[in-house]
C-alpha cells in the first residue's frame, strides 16, 4: 500500500485519540515536576495511540509503530520537518475531507508521537555492549582504552593536577586523587553535598596556577537543613589530600526541593577568569530569563571568587553581576578553546534538541522561549525555533543524546581529530566527535558506542583524552593503538 494511504490511515485513528484528549493539552503543554523526576516517560496520550494502532492497523500494516515509521521521511526528521511532511508532504491528504478542518494542536500531537516513536527506536537499536580489551578502528585512527580509575559510583567530573595526578569527583560525594600506578587517595574535608536525583558533588577544575597556590574549586548541590539544595561553587587549597581554606564564591540561591538541573561545569579562559554553569533548576518559567535569579545562566568570575568590573549586567539594576549568559537549560559541557579564544558550550534540551552553543558576553540563548525540543512526555510546550535577540544553536542533536561533557581535541596524539570537539552522551552512551570546520559542524562520528553513560570527556595535560562513564564508575584513557598500554 502506498505511503499516502498508510498515513491516510494511520491519521485518522490518531486524530480520534487526540480529540479525546484535547481538553486537557494546556496541562499537557506545560512541564511538571514529575515530567522532569520521569525524563523516560511517555504521556498516556501516546500509550493509547499505540494501542491503537495494534488493534486497528495491524492487520494492514506493519505490527509496531516503531516499524511503521522506519521510512525516509520527505522533508527530514526534525520536529519542523514532520510536522511539514505531515501536513504537506503527500498530494493525496488534500483531498480527505477531515484534512481540511485539521487543528494545528492535532498536527502538532501527531508530530510528537512520531518523535517520541523514531527516538524509541533509536534506543532499541542499540548494538550488544561490545568487547573493548581489543584495538577499537574508528573512521580516522585506531586506539585501545585504558582504565585509569575505578572502583567508582558516578565520576561526574575529572581534572588534573601539575604532577599529572587525577582529581576524580564522585556525585555520591567521595573525591579522589589518583597517581598512575597507586590507589586513589580520598580527599578529605569535602563538603557535605546534597545527594539526592541529579544532585551530588559534581566538577573539578584545577587554577592554571596551582603549583604556586594549590587552588582547586569544586562544585556541588549545596544543602540546607530543610532537605533543599542549590548549586554552590567552592574554592579551596588542596593541601596534603585536604581542603583547607575553603571559600564559598557562589551559593546559588534559591534553595528548592527540585532535585534536577544543577548544572554544572567549571571553566578558565586565556585571562584566568573563572566561568561555571547552572541549570534552570527544573523552573523554566521562571529563571533562565530573570537576571536577577542565578539559575540557567552562565557566571564569570575572577579567580579570587570576586566580579569582574566588565562582566556584561554589573551595571543593570536588579542583575545578577556574576552573570556572563542566559537563557539556558542544563549547561553540562564547557570548554575554552585556548588557540581561538572561543568558549563552547553544551546543554540539555527536554525531549530532542541537546545544543552546542557558542558562548559569548551577556548573550540571551533562549530557553525556554525558543527550543528544538518537546517535553519529556512528548507534548508540545513551543513551536518557536527563532526570535529576535536570541541565540541559535551551532548544531542541535536529534533526538536528545543527553549531552554531558566536553572537550577540544588538541596536541599531536589524535591528528586526524584535531580541533574537533568530544560531548560525551549520557543516553545514548558513546562519545560523539563532531567535525569541525572552523565553528561549523561538519559531520559526526560515534567512539565507543555502548561502553555505558557517558559524564564527563577532556584533553589531559599529557596530551591524551579521557573519559568517565557511570555504575560502575570507571575513568578511561583513549591510547592510539601505536602507543596502548
Amino acid at each position: 500500500m502506498k505511503k499516502s494511504i498508510l498515513l491516510f490511515v494511520f491519521t485518522a485513528f490518531t486524530f480520534a485519540a487526540m480529540l479525546t484528549s484535547c481538553k486537557n493539552e494546556k496541562a499537557e503543554d506545560a512541564t511538571t515536576e514529575t515530567e522532569e523526576a520521569i525524563e523516560e516517560e511517555i504521556d498516556e496520550q501516546f500509550l493509547y495511540a499505540n494501542n491503537l494502532y495494534k488493534e486497528n492497523c495491524v492487520s494492514c500494516h506493519e505490527g509496531s509503530v516503531t516499524q511503521f515509521i522506519d521510512r525516509d521521511w520527505l522533508h527530514g526528521n526534525s520536529w519542523n520537518e514532520v510536522n511539514r511532511s505531515l501536513r504537506y508532504g503527500h498530494t493525496f491528504m488534500e483531498d480527505v475531507p477531515f484534512v481540511k478542518t485539521f487543528p494545528d494542536s492535532a498536527f502538532n500531537k501527531l508530530t510528537d508521537y512520531m518523535l517520541v516513536s523514531l527516538e524509541q527506536k533509536t534506543i532499541e537499536s542499540f548494538p550488544d555492549k561490545p568487547d573493548y580489551s581489543q584495538t577499537i578502528k574508528s573512521e580516522a585512527l585506531s586506539y585501545k582504552l585504558d582504565t585509569v580509575v575505578k572502583g567508582l559510583e558516578i565520576p561526574w567530573g575529572i581534572d588534573f593536577l601539575p604532577s599529572g595526578d587525577i582529581l576524580v569527583t564522585d556525585r555520591n560525594g567521595n573525591f579522589y586523587r589518583q597517581k598512575e600506578g597507586e590507589e586513589k587517595v580520598m580527599i578529605k574535608g569535602t563538603p557535605k553535598v546534597h545527594y539526592d536525583g541529579q544532585g551530588g558533588l559534581l566538577d573539578v577544575k584545577v587554577h592554571p596556577d596551582f603549583a604556586t597556590n594549590q587552588t582547586i574549586y569544586i562544585s556541588y548541590s549545596k544543602p540546607n537543613n530543610n532537605k533543599e539544595a542549590n548549586t554552590a561553587l567552592m574554592m579551596a587549597r588542596l593541601v596534603n589530600d585536604e581542603l583547607v581554606d575553603q571559600k564559598i564564591i557562589m551559593d546559588a540561591k534559591p534553595y528548592t526541593t527540585l532535585k534536577y538541573h544543577f548544572g554544572s561545569r567549571i571553566e578558565f579562559d586565556n585571562e584566568g577568569h573563572l566561568y561555571v554553569s547552572i541549570g534552570d533548576r527544573a523552573n523554566r518559567d521562571e529563571n533562565p530569563q530573570d537576571l536577577s535569579k542565578y539559575p540557567g545562566k552562565i557566571h564569570r568570575f575572577n579567580a579570587d571568587g570576586s566580579i569582574p568590573a566588565d562582566n556584561p549586567f554589573v551595571d543593570t539594576e536588579g542583575a545578577i553581576p556574576s552573570i556572563w549568559s542566559y537563557g539556558h537549560r542544563n549547561p553540562q559541557g564547557l570548554v575554552f578553546d585556548k588557540e581561538t579564544g572561543v568558549m563552547w558550550e553544551t546543554e540539555h534540551a527536554p525531549r530532542g534538541g541537546d545544543e552546542v552553543n557558542i558562548i559569548e558576553k551577556g548573550k540571551n540563548y533562549g530557553w525556554n522561549e525558543i527550543s528544538y525540543g518537546i517535553n519529556y512526555n512528548g507534548t508540545v510546550f513551543t513551536n518557536t525555533t527563532h526570535k529576535d535577540g536570541m541565540e541559535q544553536p551551532i548544531f542541535y542533536y536529534m533526538p536528545s543524546t543527553g549531552t554531558c561533557g566536553l572537550t577540544i581535541v588538541s596536541g599531536d596524539k589524535y591528528p586526524a581529530w584535531k580541533g574537533d570537539l568530544l560531548a560525551g552522551s549520557l543516553r545514548f552512551q558513546y562519545i560523539s566527535r563532531l567535525k569541525m570546520e572552523g565553528q561549523k559542524v561538519v559531520g559526526e562520528e560515534r567512539l565507543v558506542e555502548s561502553i555505558g553513560r557517558l559524564r564527563d570527556v577532556k584533553m589531559g595535560d599529557d596530551g591524551y583524552i579521557y573519559f568517565t562513564v557511570e555504575n560502575p564508575g570507571i575513568v578511561f584513557r583513549i591510547m592510539p593503538v601505536q602507543e596502548a598500554i
